[in-house]
């Protein structure tokens, strides 16, 4: 259907010329068959030094179009004689043979080699742009497009090799040309995949905003008002949005902070009666989660159950770390312990919301259990949950506790202190007295390239005076003056 389809909306284009496929030199017919038989009938240890005394002076891109025309059912074959020509210097490649190629990949689904020799296209005419008068295009990839719309009916191609160039544009992070070929595509009729409009969304969302992103959705999508009505019954050629379309969109304005906007894309995504899946839910949880309106989340938690689906990891960790950042960590342990129940293995950031959670409200020894569990899963801790930790036991002075926590972090994970976290150990050290000990912390701070600043200065003065050192707390005062006087 796709197929006929393409051949209505793309008939050959009348040429002046004779079509790249096919020319009337009897001596190149004559090599090409020649070719072809040596390819198809000797085995593959003489075939190669046969073919090189076949062609000495190599092979112009026609020739190789129209030998790769003759090996459509052989795939494999026609992509290891390019890969032959082109380490041998045989065959100047321009973007016709490489269409037909590319056409013989994607129509035997071999699409990862398909998807490389694309991309190889696109450098190679990139490069050769400006001495190629045939080029009518700036963009590389609108130049191999509409080779590929001429070549399309010579090799009898897949609709999907389109998708691939899109692909490939969009890896290589060429979005104008993605959407200009998107736009040709369905301004006759044709529409990608509803994945690879989906993935130019969300490039056009991380490059452009999301706003951009929607808007290009609004398009890409038929969604103005005459055609909504069309595009929800999902008649004519309109490829409708999927749950992932409207996921992606989501997490676009939840990661911008603007989850009102959340909440419309929920609607419309209702509107168009596409039911929401796990994903969907966590991400709109998330929103209510942010903001802490936690009965909001619990509510749509519960409408998700009721639909029988079941949460993920990523929507027990929302929940979690939502009712950790309210405060409260007995209702996030409830959902922890459900977490196992269900036999969700927990993260490192199920770990990460109950310990920063303990930590809020000052519960350091149910904080320090957690962590303790997180550590024999072997997960690793975030290094803002070592600082966290950090300073909490020594407001609680326990800084030996909080000692040996960050000699068991930076052994175990290889993480270290900020800042702030090396003077809260080096103040504690130096009110309890350990100066030697404050000593050494504050070298390994300077070893991390942070310089002792008036407090770290203050407690050590403060340190030495309560042990009756007073030449050494005077000498420091010196050394705090200058330093403070150079910088």
């Amino acid at each position: 259907m796709a197929t006929q389809l393409l051949k209505r909306c793309f008939p050959q284009t009348p040429r002046l010329q004779p079509s790249p496929l096919f020319f009337s030199d009897e001596a190149s017919q004559d090599l090409v068959t020649s070719l072809v038989s040596i390819l198809t009938h000797q085995r593959s240890k003489s075939r190669w030094s046969s073919l090189r005394s076949a062609c000495p002076n190599g092979i112009n891109p026609c020739e190789f179009s129209q030998i790769t025309l003759q090996l459509k059912n052989k795939p494999h074959l026609a992509l290891r004689f390019f890969l032959w020509t082109n380490s041998n210097s045989l065959c100047h490649h321009n973007l016709s043979s490489y269409s037909t190629l590319i056409h013989l990949l994607a129509r035997s689904r071999r699409y990862s080699h398909a998807y490389d020799l694309i991309a190889t296209a696109i450098r190679s005419s990139s490069s050769h742009l400006n001495d190629n008068p045939r080029c009518r295009f700036d963009a590389p990839p609108l130049n191999l497009f509409e080779t590929l719309v001429k070549t399309y009916r010579d090799c009898g191609s897949s609709p999907f090799v389109f998708d691939l160039l899109i692909k490939a544009c969009l890896d290589s992070k060429k979005v104008d040309p993605s959407l200009e070929i998107v736009r040709m595509l369905l301004s006759r009729g044709i529409s990608p995949k509803v994945s690879t409009l989906n993935s130019l969304i969300s490039r056009v969302c991380r490059i452009r905003g999301v706003d951009g992103g929607y808007a290009i959705y609004r398009e890409l999508f038929r969604l103005d008002e005459e055609n909504l009505e069309i595009s929800k019954r999902g008649l004519g050629f309109r490829v409708i949005p999927n749950v992932h379309t409207y996921n992606e969109l989501m997490l676009c304005f939840y990661q911008d902070g603007l989850v009102d906007k959340v909440e419309e894309i929920w609607r419309e995504m209702g509107e168009m009666g596409c039911k929401p899946n796990a994903c969907s839910y966590g991400v709109f949880m998330a929103g209510f989660c942010e903001e802490g309106k936690m009965e909001d989340a619990e509510k749509l938690w519960e409408e998700m159950r009721n639909e029988e689906i079941e949460p993920d990891v990523v929507c027990y960790n929302t929940m979690i770390g939502g009712f950790c950042k309210v405060g409260d960590v007995g209702r996030a342990e409830e959902f922890f312990r459900e977490m196992g129940l269900a036999g969700i293995d927990s993260t490192a950031s199920t770990f990460e919301h109950l310990v920063k959670g303990y930590c809020n409200i000052g519960d350091v020894d149910s904080a320090f259990l957690v962590y303790r569990d997180m550590c024999r899963r072997a997960l690793r801790p975030d290094a803002s949950t070592l600082d966290l930790m950090i300073r909490l036991l020594c407001d609680r002075s326990r800084v030996q506790d909080a000692l040996d926590f960050v000699r068991n972090a930076v052994g175990k994970f290889d993480l270290f202190p900020k800042e702030k976290s090396y003077e809260a150990l080096i103040k504690g050290l130096c009110l309890e007295g350990k100066m030697e000990e404050a000593l050494k912390v504050q070298a390994e701070m300077v070893g991390k390239g942070f310089q002792p600043n008036s407090e770290i200065y203050d407690a050590f003065i403060d340190g030495y005076i309560r042990q009756g050192n007073e030449e050494l707390a005077g000498a420091l005062r010196n050394e705090m003056l200058q330093t403070q006087l150079q910088s």
